[in-house]
């Protein structure tokens, strides 16, 4: 569920971006886009380490 929201999150970040022409407001996006990507990222490292265990 965390991926989810936060693959969603990046998606919603990404097309306000792409419209958004405020610098102040496109740096806003940027930083919350490089969390949710972090965010993101270690859910699904989580993921493969849980999965490598459950393998042994």
């Amino acid at each position: 569920m965390d991926k989810q929201i936060a693959r969603l999150n990046i998606e919603h970040f990404r097309q306000r971006l792409a419209e958004e022409q405020d610098e102040v407001k496109r740096k806003t996006l940027l930083d919350l886009l490089v969390k949710e990507e972090e965010k993101l990222r270690k859910a699904e490292e989580a993921d493969r380490g849980i999965n490598r265990h459950n393998n042994k």
